[in-house]
């Protein structure tokens, strides 16, 4: 099986050739990996052997907190490499947790080592997508530390639209996002009260139609302009790498 949202992901960043899709693919163990919504995928401390490509469903990174619950610290896609940094860290100082079915595809470290050796362009390419993570944590940081939180979630909302339009889950303005309201509230690091209080604002304003996991968003650019979202830090504009 071919990793094709990773290709999507790159694609919508710079060209990919024939041999560049054919070479990435081979870089994959070939098995899938199904896990439950719920599942632990990466305990925090781990010193994980492989890192994971998200082909399916939704992952959160998280830290624990002495009071038993989890800080949310980041949402990833199909498409993501969740722990490419791992090669290099060696271990991991949070954890990662399913918040729906998942699927994914592995890479273990020692293939990813010869890779980088062999394939230095396709290496850039890989490494452009812990450099995009990082861009979006300063994001993330940003909105939840000088944003209220009704313009918190309109930055959110603009942010997975564009990214999940890059990997093909969005059907004109609309998009399905299967976390619980508690989930959310954990990535925006608000309360439930908040964040409930904010996505009915929202929806009052007409700028968001917000029924269960179903989206739609009526006026991108007024949403955009509420949340102070400038989509530069996603880098999702084809040139040269």
């Amino acid at each position: 099986m071919l990793p094709e949202p990773l290709f999507k992901y790159l694609s919508a960043r710079t060209a990919l050739s024939d041999r560049d899709r054919r070479v990435l693919g081979q870089l994959f163990d070939l098995r899938r990996r199904f896990v439950a919504d719920g599942t632990v995928v990466l305990e925090p401390d781990a010193r994980p052997t492989v890192s994971i490509l998200i082909t399916a469903g939704f992952v959160a990174r998280y830290h624990p907190l002495s009071t038993g619950t989890r800080q949310l610290t980041a949402l990833h896609i199909p498409g993501d490499f969740v722990d490419l940094h791992g090669l290099l860290l060696r271990q991991i100082d949070h954890g990662l947790i399913a918040l729906t079915d998942c699927t994914f595809m592995t890479v273990k470290h020692s293939r990813l080592r010869e890779f980088s050796v062999a394939e230095p362009s396709l290496t850039r390419l890989l490494w452009m997508s812990t450099v995009i993570d990082a861009a979006i944590h300063r994001a993330w940081i940003l909105a939840a530390g000088r944003r209220r939180t009704e313009q918190q979630i309109a930055h959110f909302l603009c942010e997975m639209f564009r990214r999940l339009t890059i990997v093909g889950m969005t059907n004109g303005h609309s998009f399905s996002l299967p976390l619980k309201q508690k989930e959310i509230a954990a990535l925006m690091g608000r309360s439930d009260v908040h964040v409930n209080r904010a996505v009915q604002r929202l929806r009052k304003s007409g700028l968001v139609s917000w029924t269960g996991p179903h989206i739609t968003i009526h006026d991108f650019a007024a949403l955009a302009k509420l949340g102070e979202f400038d989509g530069t830090y996603l880098s999702d504009r084809v040139e040269p790498r």
